[in-house]
């Protein structure tokens, strides 16, 4: 009987692996670099032998492993096939065939942000829920939908591109994605510093971030502190962030959203700014989403590429 599986997350300097029992605990987990010469061929043999390795050091064969499940960069649709690659000269390609080439198990593949979310959602802070939104603020602003317990990836894996919700008509600046006024401008660790040094330039209020470095961390550990300039900056944050999310909820009418990423780090505060503006904007009848913080951190990825196998 089948025991054991591998939850692999791919990203663009190292790929997490994780090695579970068939509930989805971590036994191990361990990562490998990322190799992107000649286009990333490499990086999916690396990843079975790695596997192989931990196979052998735990005495087990395939026979052993319900699967493997992976989360990658890139627009993944529900059988597996690979659309664009941030960070990785990947072509299109179906995921579990070419893994499956060098290993013959179940393997079942996403897009990385939305293989993040399925984990919150079964295993880190929506665990009890089948309904939940994920926002990853870090650089980007990432996001994964779980509708009635599965993984919404639409028709060609774009779904849950949340960076890229329109929030802004007034944008003279372009966003990674080529379009003006993204979410991703304004709720991302890049984002949030562009907000404080556009209020900065606006007067000569005093403020501690005034000389310094500014960060997403740096604002808001000035919010901590009183700083009114780095609040009136956390107040714009919130209100782009919490608009976008009062639009997504009028879509998909989550029972959650979980917030992620770098930038939330900052702890409960955070979320003070987003959800008086999330109830100011969502629809009547979606306003019963809570709001909360991740839990599952750097593991959210192996955990819901898991999860993809074992749930």
């Amino acid at each position: 009987m089948s025991k054991y599986a591998f939850g692999v997350d791919i990203g663009g300097t190292t790929v997490k692996l994780g090695f579970f029992d068939k509930e989805g605990n971590i036994l191990d987990k361990w990562e490998i670099p990322t190799i992107l010469d000649n286009e990333g061929a490499a990086i999916l043999p690396d990843i079975v032998k790695s596997i192989r390795g931990k196979m052998e050091e735990k005495g087990i064969s395939e026979e052993d492993l319900v699967g493997i499940g992976v989360g990658v960069p890139g627009t993944v649709d529900k059988k597996g096939n690979l659309g664009g690659c941030a960070n990785i000269a990947w072509r299109s390609f179906n995921i579990p065939e070419a893994v499956q080439a060098y290993i013959n198990v179940p393997v079942k593949a996403g897009n990385d942000a939305n293989v993040a979310a399925f984990g919150e959602m079964w295993k880190g802070a929506g665990k009890g829920h089948e309904n939940v939104v994920a926002v990853t603020l870090g650089t980007g602003v990432g996001g994964g939908i779980i509708v009635e317990g599965e993984i919404l990836a639409g028709s060609i894996g774009g779904g849950g591109e949340i960076g890229h919700i329109h929030v802004e008509d007034n944008e003279t600046e372009s966003c990674g994605c080529g379009k003006k006024g993204c979410l991703e401008e304004y709720a991302s660790a890049t984002g949030i510093a562009r907000l404080a040094r556009r209020r900065l330039e606006k007067d000569d209020k005093p403020s501690v971030l005034r000389g310094g470095h500014i960060s997403a961390k740096t604002v808001f550990d000035a919010v901590k502190e009183g700083d009114a300039v780095a609040i009136e900056v956390a107040e714009e944050f919130g209100r782009y962030l919490g608009k976008g999310l009062g639009i997504i909820a009028g879509v998909v009418n989550p029972e959650l959203f979980v917030i992620g990423g770098g930038v939330s780090k900052a702890g409960e505060i955070l979320l003070t700014f987003v959800e008086p503006w999330f109830k100011k904007y969502v629809y009547r009848e979606c306003a019963n989403a809570r709001i909360v913080l991740a839990q599952l951190g750097n593991d959210a990825g192996i955990i819901g590429a898991v999860g993809m196998v074992l749930r």
